[in-house]
């Protein structure tokens, strides 16, 4: 792990591959999917997956079983997630509303939900039920009447118990054990058997990704997400322990991911390095944390407090953790951030998991623009303009000079001729 000074500091990866294979191979799916509908589909899990299936949606049987399997402190734990989850998404409803005005006219926004959102969840080994629960919660609060959810099966046809039980405590109707860029077409185009959706939410690897990204416009996509970034502005207050520890929560997601401590402080800088060592060597993920940590990891000495702040607002990370006496003070001056953990016992994987706040997060600096989803990512928002005569009247040859100033004369005409009839012209 490196210890650098702030003013040598970039967080800079290595040009994108284009990933031309990888597109042609999405685009032939799509394009098959968009024909063939379930068949298509069909053939892919046969060939990407090695598993027939004469049905997509996710067998009872599956359900019960997952149950038997995860306990009853899973259980306990998810329940107690999603109530804190779905309590927070709560709060960020936001009501239609309506301005009326003494002229007659009324002037207002009416919020509706999604009708048809599609929620795609990972398998295999990346197969999380934290997910399920993050992209289909707020969509529920939003008051989205379908939410269709798709998740890759293994080679046996099964999926991952704890996703299953998460599906389940979530009241979902509909849900397909398939899975890769075939499903991201069957949600985006519609097929014999699942509807096509308004929108496509959740994560997957590189061929999901590039899927999505094919059939924005067709539908709506949530982001096409980054390597998981996370950085931790500390002082000497700081436990070199945690702020070790929480770097490595994220180092061990991805060789591309990285883990950032912002210091003043060299003498913690070195604790931390240390500590990195010491807890790399307990880890069963020890190389991919490794990979990361050497490709992306950095310590960066600042030469105080303002300066540190200066280098996690240019970086913008997916998490920032604030590790410094008195946190709460410096929070007005966090610019750019996903989510902000403040204080020492707010570790990221609280966030990741239990507090509340959706863990779906703008990566690789785009916090400087986007938030992290949200309830008004599965809404959408009408204009209402009810004009009343008198309003007409009074600021119809406004109208009238502003349309003519842009040359567009059939607009000025349809006020004008308004005008004219209700009285409101000189007609001399």
């Amino acid at each position: 792990m490196k210890v650098i000074q702030a003013k040598d500091f970039s967080l800079q990866r290595e040009e994108t591959d284009v990933y031309e294979t990888e597109r042609a191979v999405v685009k032939e799916i799509l394009a098959r999917v968009q024909a063939q509908g379930d068949a298509a589909v069909r053939a892919y899990t046969a060939r990407f997956d090695g598993v027939e299936l004469d049905d997509f949606r996710i067998p009872e049987a599956l359900f019960e079983q997952a149950y038997a399997e995860v306990g009853d402190e899973f259980l306990e734990a998810l329940r107690a997630a999603i109530q804190n989850i779905r309590r927070y998404h709560e709060a960020q409803k936001r009501p239609s509303w309506m301005l009326p005005d003494e002229q007659g006219s009324v002037l207002g926004q009416i919020i509706r939900p999604l009708k048809r959102v599609g929620v795609y969840v990972p398998g295999g080994r990346a197969a999380y039920p934290s997910s399920v629960l993050m992209n289909v919660i707020p969509a529920q609060v939003a008051g989205v009447p379908e939410i269709v959810l798709v998740t890759p099966p293994d080679r046996e046809g099964k999926l991952n118990p704890g996703v299953l039980v998460a599906i389940k405590e979530l009241g979902l109707a509909e849900a397909y054990r398939i899975g890769g860029a075939q499903a991201v077409g069957a949600l985006a185009y519609g097929t014999e058997t699942i509807g096509a959706v308004d929108k496509i939410v959740g994560p997957g690897n590189i061929y999901v990704a590039l899927a999505k990204q094919a059939v924005f416009g067709q539908v709506a996509i949530d982001m096409i997400a980054g390597p998981s970034e996370i950085l931790v502005i500390a002082d000497d207050s700081a436990d070199p322990d945690y702020v070790a520890a929480d770097m490595l929560s994220q180092a061990e997601h991805d060789p591309m991911a990285a883990a950032i401590c912002v210091t003043p402080s060299g003498d913690l800088a070195c604790r931390v390095a240390q500590s990195l060592v010491e807890q790399l060597e307990k880890l069963p993920r020890r190389e991919i944390a490794e990979e990361s940590l050497r490709n992306y990891g950095s310590i960066v000495v600042t030469e105080n407090l303002d300066e540190a702040i200066a280098v996690s607002n240019r970086i913008a990370p997916e998490h920032l953790e604030l590790m410094i006496e008195d946190a709460t003070s410096v929070l007005g001056r966090i610019e750019n951030a996903g989510a902000i953990f403040v204080g020492r016992y707010s570790s990221e994987p609280v966030g990741d998991y239990f507090a509340g706040p959706n863990h779906v997060l703008p990566t690789s600096g785009t916090a400087r623009f986007s938030s992290p989803l949200n309830v008004d990512d599965f809404v959408k928002k009408s204009s209402v303009i009810q004009y009343g005569k008198q309003a007409l009247l009074e600021n119809g040859e406004k109208i009238i000079t502003l349309a003519e100033a842009e040359g567009l004369q059939a607009h000025a005409n349809a006020i004008r001729i308004r005008l004219d009839k209700e009285g409101g012209r000189n007609q001399s």
